[in-house]
């Protein structure tokens, strides 16, 4: 059964003084989903957050909610709720005051606050606090109470920006699984902003990554993982390596045909069919054919320099010098130097793999079904796998 649509940006636009915030938003919101709105600091974030809230009026386009036009309607006219990344709780309130606080508003009975509120605590885990004060709470225990204020008259959208901002690594990752899960039980929708690649990764259903007022892509957060549509969303989300690389061939090459450029050749899926692309300079190859290629750190593969690739299939493969080694947890991070253009391209490595050294020559390899056409030449997002190409890849 398909989800329904609950919230709907169409042509939203945003000033401020001279600088365009908002260039034409457009987005759908579907009934009980979870999405993230990804990007770096100023790219409009926080203002299309508020514009959905009615704490900013845009300049241009609307804002539907259920289908009404709510653009021009006051905040507590909106079935909507905010979560600020300072909790904005009231210090000289207790925890059962601010999260009873909208409903005493709403002049309901004191009973029925009472029993609200107990079981908005007990949804968030934090039965027996109710007479304590903000000051009183940890990070984490002060991000449940802004939380259980929140939903706690059960709104139709949640809009949540950067709440775990504040908070430290472990208790951060610990409440992304308890955000997600909260959620899922209450099946609210959540539209929720932050600058980290990972948690949104980790919580969302789907990611729209923001760039300068613009949605770059929009989609689920495996499908913005693995098909990036250009070579910003590759680098921003995942941190992935971006060649520039010409076509050289034409589709149904054979498999084993190699480069005719010093500088390697590579396999990248692509719809048009299996051909071959180019890594050297003095190709000759026509401006059409020059690609940009996107690989994940993780499906790289390094190999002694002359020796074969393991994993076989059709893999060609990139010569390089090992420039450095980093450990992250549990992975081994390895930066090569790439023969000829000089480019820096990094291979992660589950473990601490001490066989590999500095100043080491190494191929790079990857299957083609890993090397992803970002940057405009196929349809943003299109999962391409219909045929392979091959590339001499770093012009």
């Amino acid at each position: 059964m398909q989800a329904e649509e609950l919230l709907r940006l169409e042509g939203i636009t945003k000033r401020f003084g001279t600088a365009e915030v908002l260039r034409g938003l457009d987005l759908t919101v579907l009934k009980g989903e979870f999405i993230t709105l990804l990007g770096p600091s100023g790219c409009g974030k926080t203002t299309t957050l508020r514009i959905i809230a009615g704490l900013e009026e845009p300049d241009g386009g609307r804002v539907l909610l259920d289908g009404r036009d709510v653009t021009g309607l006051a905040p507590h006219r909106r079935d909507v709720r905010m979560v600020f990344q300072n909790y904005a709780l009231f210090p000289h309130m207790s925890v059962e005051q601010n999260i009873g606080y909208s409903l005493k508003l709403k002049k309901r009975p004191r009973a029925e606050i009472r029993q609200t509120v107990a079981g908005a605590l007990d949804l968030v885990q934090l039965s027996g606090y109710e007479k304590r004060r903000p000051q009183e709470l940890s990070g984490g225990q002060r991000q449940r109470v802004a939380l259980a204020r929140a939903v706690v008259s059960r709104p139709s959208v949640l809009l949540l920006d950067e709440p775990l901002g504040a908070l430290d690594l472990q208790l951060r990752r610990r409440m992304q699984t308890e955000l997600k899960g909260l959620q899922q039980r209450l099946g609210i929708t959540f539209i929720y902003i932050t600058h980290d690649q990972e948690e949104a990764l980790t919580m969302s259903d789907r990611i729209a990554v923001m760039r300068d007022g613009r949605f770059e892509q929009t989609g689920s957060a495996a499908f913005v993982y693995e098909r990036p549509a250009t070579s910003y969303v590759a680098r921003f989300v995942g941190g992935a390596n971006v060649l520039a690389a010409v076509v050289s061939s034409e589709p149904g090459t054979a498999a084993g045909e190699r480069s005719r450029g010093g500088g390697g050749t590579f396999h990248f899926e692509h719809p048009a069919g299996r051909g071959r692309a180019s890594r050297d300079p003095a190709s000759g190859a026509p401006p059409q054919g020059r690609v940009t290629v996107a690989i994940r750190g993780e499906y790289l593969d390094l190999s002694p320099a002359g020796g074969t690739a393991r994993g076989g299939g059709e893999e060609d493969g990139l010569a390089g010098v090992i420039l450095g080694r980093s450990f992250a947890g549990g992975q081994l991070r390895v930066t090569v130097r790439l023969d000829g253009s000089g480019e820096e391209i990094c291979a992660n490595r589950l473990g601490f793999d001490f066989s590999l050294k500095d100043g080491e020559r190494v191929r790079v390899t990857w299957k083609a079904e890993h090397a992803v056409l970002v940057d405009g030449e196929h349809e943003a997002g299109t999962a391409v796998t219909a045929g392979h190409k091959k590339a001499e890849a770093g012009i």
